[in-house]
C-alpha cells in the first residue's frame, strides 16, 4: 500500500524562450503549478500543469483549499477512484480550465508515483504502443514572425529531420495568410507537412472562406478555426472542406471530444494533458479517438506528451515547443527527427530541485496527514 502522508504545493513562473503570439493573444509567462506527493514507503511523485500567464493563483488555491487535503491518508495507486472523487468534489466549478489544471497537477503526480513504484517509464506503463513519434515545430511559426523568418525556420526544421512546421494564421486579410503559407510551401516542397492554427479567431463564414483558399496548399490540418464551444460550426466547416480540422487544446473533459467525434465536427483530436485534467482523462480521449479512426496530436507540453504519444497507437505527432529547460536536467530525446520517450521510471522528466527552489513564486505549502 502506498499511503499518501505529505503533499507540497508550489509554483514556478517561466518566461517563454521566444516571443509567442497568435490571432487572439500573446503567451507572456508560463505559470507552472506543481505538486509533490510523498507516500509512507518513501516514494515521491511530482506533477504539474501550466497557464499562459493568468489563473495560476486560482489553481493553487483550489489545490490548497479543496483538492490536495482529500488525498492525505489515501492509497496513491487508486488513480481512477481519486480522479473521479476529486472531479465530483469540485462539480460546482467543472467543467472548466481552472479545475482541469488543478486535477492535472494531482493526476500527473499520481502517475509519476505509479510508474516509479513499478520501476517503469510512463510510455510503457500507460500502453507501450510505439517507440518514437513524428515531430513538428511551432516555435518558429508565431503570427508576428515575418515571411522570410517563417521560411528559414521551416527549412531548418526540415533539415533537422522534423516532419512538419505549424504556422499561425489569422492576419487581418486572408491574402496575408496565403502569402506567408505559400512562401513556406514553395520552400519546403510537397513532402514536408505544413499545419495552420487560427486559435479560435474566426467566425464560421470566415473559416469556410479561408479553408477554401488554404486547400491548394495541401495543409496537414486547420487547427482551432472557431471557438471551441461551437461544435455545430465545426461540423459545418468539416462538411465544407477537404482540410482535416483539428481541435482540443481548449476542451476540458473527454465527453466533449465524444460529441465532436459523433457529430463529425473534427478530424484530429488535440487533447492537452493539463487542460483535460491529467493523464487519466487524456488516455480516455486517445482511445476514444482510436475508436473513431482519428489521430491524437496533443497540444504543447512536449516533455510529457512524448511519453503519452508513445503509449497509444493513434498518436501521430508531438509538438516541439520546449518549456521546461530552465527547471529540468533532462531533455526530450530527438532521433532522426522523431520524439523518443524516456526509459527512466516515472514521467520521464528529471526536475532540477535547485532551479525550482530559486524560481518558486512563494514558499511551498506543505500538507501532512
Amino acid at each position: 500500500m502506498a499511503i499518501i502522508e505529505r503533499i507540497e504545493i508550489l509554483q514556478v513562473d517561466l518566461a517563454p524562450k521566444v516571443k509567442r503570439t497568435d490571432a487572439i493573444q500573446a503567451f507572456i509567462s508560463q505559470e507552472t503549478p506543481m505538486l509533490r506527493i510523498h507516500t509512507q514507503d518513501g516514494l515521491v511523485g511530482t506533477g504539474y500543469s501550466y497557464t499562459i500567464g493568468t489563473g495560476g493563483s486560482s489553481v493553487i488555491g483550489l489545490l490548497r483549499d479543496h483538492l490536495a487535503p482529500r488525498l492525505l491518508g489515501r492509497e496513491a495507486g487508486e488513480i481512477e477512484l481519486l480522479w473521479k472523487e476529486l472531479f465530483f468534489a469540485t462539480h460546482a466549478t467543472a467543467v472548466g480550465a481552472i479545475t482541469a489544471l488543478a486535477l492535472a497537477t494531482i493526476d500527473t503526480a499520481l502517475w509519476d508515483l505509479r510508474c516509479r513504484a513499478a520501476n517503469r517509464p510512463l510510455w510503457l506503463e500507460a500502453g507501450g504502443a510505439q517507440r518514437a513519434v513524428p515531430l513538428y515545430t511551432t516555435e518558429g511559426g508565431w503570427l508576428h514572425i515575418d515571411k522570410a523568418a517563417l521560411v528559414e525556420d521551416a527549412l531548418a526544421a526540415k533539415a533537422a529531420g522534423f516532419g512538419g512546421s505549424k504556422i499561425k494564421v489569422g492576419r487581418p486579410h486572408v491574402a496575408e495568410d496565403i502569402e506567408r503559407l505559400s512562401a513556406v510551401r514553395a520552400a519546403v516542397g510537397p513532402a514536408f507537412d505544413v499545419m495552420v492554427d487560427a486559435n479560435q479567431a474566426f467566425t464560421v463564414a470566415e473559416a469556410i472562406r479561408r479553408a477554401r483558399l488554404y486547400e491548394p496548399l495541401d495543409l496537414a490540418w486547420f487547427e482551432e478555426p472557431l471557438p471551441a464551444e461551437d461544435i455545430d460550426g465545426h461540423a459545418r466547416l468539416c462538411a465544407s472542406t477537404s482540410l482535416p480540422v483539428a481541435v482540443g487544446e481548449s476542451i476540458y473533459h473527454p465527453s466533449i471530444f465524444r460529441e465532436y467525434a459523433q457529430r463529425g465536427a473534427c478530424s484530429i483530436m488535440q487533447a492537452d494533458v493539463a487542460r483535460i485534467g491529467g493523464i487519466t482523462p487524456w488516455l480516455k480521449v486517445a482511445h476514444l479517438g482510436e475508436t473513431f479512426n482519428m489521430a491524437i496530436c496533443p497540444h504543447f507540453l512536449m516533455e510529457l506528451h512524448v511519453s503519452l504519444c508513445a503509449a497509444v497507437p493513434n498518436a501521430a505527432w508531438v509538438e516541439w515547443i520546449p518549456q521546461l529547460d530552465d527547471i529540468t536536467t533532462s531533455r526530450m530525446i530527438v532521433r532522426d527527427g522523431k520524439a523518443v520517450p524516456s526509459d527512466q521510471p516515472g514521467l520521464g522528466i528529471a526536475w532540477d530541485a535547485e532551479a525550482i527552489a530559486r524560481r518558486q513564486a512563494f514558499t511551498p505549502i506543505v500538507l501532512k496527514a
